[in-house]
């Protein structure tokens, strides 16, 4: 099983980005003691067009191809379910024993995740009501990956 991150537009140098990798390298260490075989995290352009709806219409194709196909696809959107890092895990758990060939994670732009996208996928996982800097909500999803990998792997990172 394969684990996809994919994220609209770029992560620039700064803390944020080291952050990220080191959790990025977490995830990567782990992640075969779990049952994933391989861990992909992508970037893809923001859309072009003057139109919000348009750009997030782009963007969506563009997740869409960059993602495992007949993979459980989770959409972080505003509107999603706020859940606990157990129950993320529960869902990654479930993926991985539903023999699903991927679990992949799409982080929008800043006009957030088309309707096409939302629809196409299997969940939708808010951080929370708050509106989240981009850069921020990578570092997050890949901690709470990481969380979410060592609760299946019975790692103590996770004490809730």
């Amino acid at each position: 099983m394969r684990l996809t991150v994919v994220a609209v537009g770029r992560m620039k140098a700064g803390p944020e980005r080291e952050l990220l990798a080191r959790y990025v390298e977490r995830v990567g260490a782990l992640a075969s003691s779990v049952g994933f075989s391989r861990v992909d995290w992508r970037e893809i352009p923001e859309g072009r067009s003057g139109r919000a709806e348009d750009r997030r219409a782009e963007e969506a194709r563009a997740i869409l191809a960059a993602v495992p196909k007949d993979g459980w696809l989770a959409a972080l959107d505003e509107r999603g379910a706020a859940l606990t890092s157990a129950q993320w895990a529960a869902e990654i758990r479930r993926a991985r024993d539903g023999s699903m060939p991927a679990y992949a994670v799409a982080i929008g732009g800043p006009d957030g995740l088309d309707p096409t996208l939302l629809a196409a996928a299997r969940s939708a996982i808010s951080f929370g009501a708050m509106t989240w800097p981009h850069q921020l909500v990578r570092v997050m999803a890949a901690e709470q990956l990481y969380r979410a990998l060592s609760i299946l792997a019975g790692h103590p990172y996770h004490r809730g």
